[in-house]
């Protein structure tokens, strides 16, 4: 049997899209959340042979403060093919990228300040 390859094409308004190789049958997948089975998991058959594409919609009970991590995993093997991690709430108090984001908020203001203030002295 093949390698199953799981790979990430999408991520929008709610739902992951992946496109996964090396399986001539439709595979059969199983999306957990803390041990707990997602519904509504599509695999589609695209136009090119042993090509799926994977759709998994994110249910909204699950968000929430801190990281919530579901798993994407070959039911058959129980292989894990992917991770879908989600970062929401106070997690992102320390992130680096929220950081980033506010030092560039306060920056414009101060250019923003800088520049009303020169053109009121000039």
């Amino acid at each position: 049997m093949t390698e199953l390859t799981l790979t990430k094409t999408e991520f929008a308004s709610g739902t992951w899209q992946g496109l996964l190789t090396g399986s001539p049958e439709t595979p059969q997948l199983s999306v957990t959340h803390l041990n707990d089975e997602i519904s509504g998991v599509s695999v589609t058959e695209t136009k090119e042979a042993g090509t799926w594409l994977v759709q998994v919609p994110i249910p909204t009970e699950i968000i929430a403060d801190g990281v919530q991590t579901l798993v994407i995993s070959d039911a058959a093997t129980r292989q894990t093919l992917q991770r879908i991690s989600l970062i929401a709430g106070d997690a992102l108090d320390d992130d680096l990228r929220a950081e980033i984001d506010l030092i560039r908020a306060e920056l414009d203001l101060l250019k923003r300040a800088f520049r009303r203030h020169c053109s009121e002295t000039t």
